[in-house]
């Protein structure tokens, strides 16, 4: 796991949701689903390395039923996996830091992880 977890501003929660990943000045656009989400950043695992410190497009739909966040994104780290379902392939656990992310938006990610953290709690 990378060592800089425990250095985060930001508390994080295991949370799926749907987000749109572009990889600036492409037009390739990658839709997956987030690992964990906290009000700096998302972990997703996708198929392809963007490339450390690789400036993104993001859209991300919280399942809140509001329109999407849309913010830019910086990839912080990647992790290479093998990919245990065919043989050769890999996977790349990528985290990726809100960018120009409007105060509102941060707050609604907030929200969504505190509701999370506070659930698990209780159980």
């Amino acid at each position: 796991m990378w060592n800089g977890i425990n250095r985060r501003k930001f508390p994080r929660a295991n949370y799926k949701c749907l987000i749109a990943i572009k990889k600036r000045l492409t037009s390739k656009t990658i839709s997956t689903q987030t690992e964990n989400i906290g009000a700096g950043g998302i972990c997703v695992i996708i198929k392809e390395d963007l490339g450390l410190f690789q400036g993104v497009d993001v859209e991300l739909f919280l399942n809140d039923n509001r329109p999407p966040i849309k913010c830019g994104g910086t990839v912080v780290w990647v992790v290479k996996k093998s990919e245990p379902r065919h043989k050769g392939a890999y996977l790349y656990d990528t985290g990726i830091e809100f960018i120009d992310i409007r105060p509102e938006d941060r707050e609604r990610v907030s929200e969504v992880v505190e509701k999370i953290i506070k659930e698990q709690r209780s159980r």
